[in-house]
């Protein structure tokens, strides 16, 4: 019982300190985002339904949309000539603060709300990683922002861009190119995870590439001789990236995936198709290794006796991390504390990690001290990366799965759409309005972050990846 009781009094005590830390200006942005906290959560849930993949994301982008402008912003649809990418803003002047929405799913990962692997419609996609809930969290702060504007309480301009086709063809590339961020002084982002950090961390630059290979058609056994086979090419081909694997830096990275190797036994294929991708965390390494790679495509076509071509798809930079951004949203988080949840969540987390074979302990939502930035992580890749070369950007990961949860599966569907994705989405929003409301406040904060984005870019220009249009309809747009 004297145990129990301390517990109980230093909780007391934690709640005490946190709630007198909290300025009038951030219990008036937590409590708008309790506001709105039904309806964000709807929103998420719709999104979650809907699963819609890159570029296909229109009911998912108009429902963030709608929802903007009945809150009184100014919504502009259709930017950067993609129609699922949109802005919504208020306020005039500066500072410019924006915060980014993702919304896109993922192929072959429809699930239910449950914590064993049971599709909702089989080979349907899902959000396996949580942009439903990135997008409404996102929208709920910015929202929360605006009504501090609308109040008086502070001055400038927040901006919302509702980003689609994040898993796939990288959107934000071409909005960036667009100019969408040139007004921006500061951009604020999240992305769900398994754990709370202020993210300090780098990602994975990368380029993504169509090879195909033009042969010549024949009976493949009645006049073999006759034809030129594309799907020798390609495998002469992979075979070759796969000997190469040896001869690449260690943090280097190549998949691919054969979306064509012929459609019949029986006949020689005249065309074979396959999509590439090089990672490295250094652009300045990827780079050389996407040339080297590129060249074999042409090696392969000449053994095969095929004709060839590359066309790029896109590529996007390491993300630029900005740590004073960082140092001002760990305060935030220290301001909230943990995330709390209840014995039928931390239920819910042990039934998926041992669905998935992790270790059974739940959910993980401590507040960690600010890790050091690591010169060359592992891990995914991100187009918030082009972002964060043309203008600051502060990031945040929040719980929404259960610690070790595998990214990019079912597991992380499951829980989308139930509580603990629920209080994953909120706490976001929390924190980024708190962190947006502290650029607000004080310009020499925003100053210092600003400094710091120009330290770390130094002479490097920004180079985008593209060739033409976005690819809407598919390759080649």
């Amino acid at each position: 019982m004297k145990k129990l009781t301390t517990v109980f009094l230093l909780g007391l005590i934690s709640m005490s300190l946190t709630a007198q830390k909290l300025t009038k200006d951030k219990k008036a942005i937590i409590a708008s985002v309790e506001n709105h906290k039904e309806n964000l959560i709807m929103l998420s849930d719709s999104i979650w339904a809907l699963a819609e993949t890159a570029f296909e994301e229109s009911k998912s982008a108009e429902l963030l949309a709608d929802y903007a402008e009945k809150n009184g912003m100014t919504v502009t649809r259709g930017v950067a000539n993609i129609p699922t990418a949109f802005t919504a803003t208020y306020g005039s002047g500066k500072p410019v603060i924006s915060v980014l929405g993702e919304f896109d799913a993922l192929p072959g990962l429809s699930q239910k709300a449950v914590p064993t692997k049971d599709p909702r419609i089989e080979g349907a996609p899902g959000h396996g990683c949580g942009h439903n809930m990135f997008g409404a969290a996102s929208l709920g702060a910015a929202i929360a922002i605006k009504e501090q504007i609308e109040a008086g309480t502070i001055k400038g301009t927040v901006k919302f861009l509702g980003t689609p086709a994040e898993e796939k063809y990288f959107a934000k590339v071409w909005m960036v190119e667009a100019g969408l961020w040139d007004d921006v002084d500061v951009n604020v982002s999240w992305h769900p995870g398994a754990n709370i950090e202020a993210d300090v961390q780098s990602g994975l630059s990368l380029v993504d590439f169509i090879v195909e290979f033009y042969g010549q058609a024949a009976h493949a056994s009645g006049d073999p001789w006759n034809g030129r086979s594309a799907s020798d090419a390609l495998e002469l081909y992979t075979n070759g990236i796969n000997y190469y694997r040896e001869h690449i830096k260690p943090t280097s990275r190549i998949h691919y995936h054969i979306q064509d190797g012929g459609q019949v036994v029986n006949v020689v294929p005249d065309y074979a198709r396959l999509w590439v991708r090089v990672r490295d965390p250094k652009r300045k390494v990827m780079l050389p290794t996407y040339e080297r790679v590129k060249a074999m495509a042409e090696g392969a076509a000449i053994m095969a006796n095929v004709d060839y071509k590359i066309s790029l798809v896109s590529g996007i930079y390491e993300v630029l991390v900005n740590r004073a951004g960082g140092e001002i949203m760990q305060k935030n988080l220290e301001l909230l504390g943990p995330i709390t949840y209840t014995d039928e969540e931390i239920a819910f987390g042990k039934s998926i990690q041992k669905a998935t074979g992790k270790p059974e302990v739940g959910m993980d939502s401590e507040i960690k001290p600010l890790k050091e930035t690591e010169e060359l992580p592992g891990g995914g890749s991100t187009d918030v990366g082009d972002v964060s070369w043309n203008v600051p950007n502060i990031n945040l990961s929040v719980t929404v799965a259960p610690k070790d949860t595998p990214w990019h599966s079912w597991a992380v569907v499951a829980c989308g759409s139930m509580s603990i994705g629920h209080k994953g989405l909120v706490y976001a929003s929390k924190a980024m309005a708190m962190t947006m409301l502290d650029l607000f406040d004080d310009p020499k904060l925003v100053e210092e972050v600003k400094e710091e984005f120009k330290t770390r870019k130094g002479d490097e220009k920004y180079e985008p990846m593209i060739d033409g249009p976005p690819p809407i309809n598919g390759i080649g747009g």
